[in-house]
């Protein structure tokens, strides 16, 4: 069975990475002793040894072990192993162009559908959508496809902002970006706020978290759902 969690964020409001969902991840996880992490999205450009130091504190805190797939010569078959995946965040850009240049994305795909437990936060949230082109991230390299991972049937927009009421900022607002992209595109898009979260048992999909979700439907108006609620009608 498909155990997933979408989170918009790693690290909210100041708090240290991971930790409003350490006790969510110790259920999540609770069969996976040892975590592979993705760090291809290299938050601010540090190396793949950085940010998976950053992120083995967390889940020592809960009795697991982190390796990073850039430790392994064969990341496929880091892949396939591997108990459990966490594919953390950064820019969306760099993370599917390095999925598709080391052939992941077909390997991740199969271990998650085959009942590998998966965590993405940020961009490694933005790919379990139907393509990548809702992210917030500067296109800093070209990918080969914008397409990926598919896990549920829409798109996801991590850290979604509303617009400050009464703010002279003149730049577009996420909800103008969304509007933009329904233009080219029909697929509905989720606006996931900062501590929300998807969880994904088998077929079944439900926002968690503290805050509620913005939906933007093709030719609808935007309109939110309440924690708890089941996203099953968009399949």
């Amino acid at each position: 069975m498909r155990s997933i969690i979408i989170a918009s964020t790693s690290t909210v409001f100041g708090g240290k990475p991971l930790d409003y969902l350490l006790d969510e991840l110790k259920i999540h996880f609770k069969d996976s002793d040892d975590i592979l992490f993705i760090p291809y999205a290299r938050p601010g450009g540090i190396s793949h040894n950085e940010y998976t130091e950053k992120i083995k504190k967390p889940f020592k805190s809960i009795g697991k072990k982190v390796k990073g797939i850039h430790e392994f010569k064969d990341p496929i078959e880091a892949i396939k192993q591997a108990k459990g995946i966490y594919v953390g965040g950064g820019n969306t850009f760099v993370l599917v162009s390095e999925l598709y240049r080391n052939k992941c994305l077909n390997a991740i795909k199969e271990a998650i559908n085959n009942g590998t437990p998966y965590l993405g936060t940020s961009a490694g949230s933005n790919i379990c959508g139907l393509t990548m082109n809702t992210t917030n991230d500067m296109p800093i390299v070209y990918p080969p496809s914008f397409k990926t991972l598919g896990f549920v049937p829409f798109n996801i927009n991590p850290h979604y902002l509303d617009p400050i009421i009464g703010s002279k900022h003149m730049g577009e607002t996420r909800e103008t970006r969304i509007k933009e992209f329904h233009q080219f595109n029909t697929q509905p898009v989720i606006g996931l706020r900062e501590g929300s979260y998807l969880e994904i048992k088998g077929k079944d999909i439900v926002l968690k978290g503290s805050l509620k979700a913005r939906i933007f439907e093709y030719e609808k108006e935007p309109y939110e759902i309440e924690t708890n609620t089941s996203l099953n009608n968009f399949k």
